[in-house]
């Protein structure tokens, strides 16, 4: 599934996003566990890891039909989007839920603070096929 990006303006890549990830190498195919990376406003968090290398699933393209994409806002969390009640239910149905969980796809960057974004080793599509 292609991903769909968040329509709207982009602001310039200045906030700083550290993606903590518990299994980098299925992510990322590299062992760095946190990557620092800078996005800009009316980003969403998905479109900023997959721009940079960092594979988060998404095995509905990212519109809000999944849980695959869930993560853990650590820091940050009032500098992004507030959730909707689709994403509210959606999330719920994802493993590990915690009062910080979030669907990456539905994070849109809104304030220039740093944001922490922690990414969980079991986030993986265990029934994606890979590429012949």
């Amino acid at each position: 599934m292609t991903f769909k990006r968040p329509e709207g303006v982009k602001g310039p890549p200045e906030v700083p996003i550290l993606f903590v990830m518990e299994d980098p190498l299925s992510l990322t195919g590299r062992e760095q566990g946190e990557v620092l990376i800078r996005g800009g406003t009316g980003e969403s968090l998905l479109e900023i890891a997959l721009d940079n290398g960092i594979n988060i699933e998404h095995a509905c393209g990212g519109v809000c039909a999944c849980s695959t994409c869930h993560v853990y806002v650590e820091e940050g969390e009032q500098l992004l989007s507030e959730s909707t009640e689709p994403e509210e239910d959606r999330v719920e149905e994802a493993p590990g839920l915690q009062r910080n969980s979030r669907l990456a796809c539905q994070c849109v960057i809104k304030g220039k603070g740093p944001i922490t974004v922690r990414v969980p080793a079991w986030n993986r599509n265990a029934v994606k096929e890979e590429p012949h």
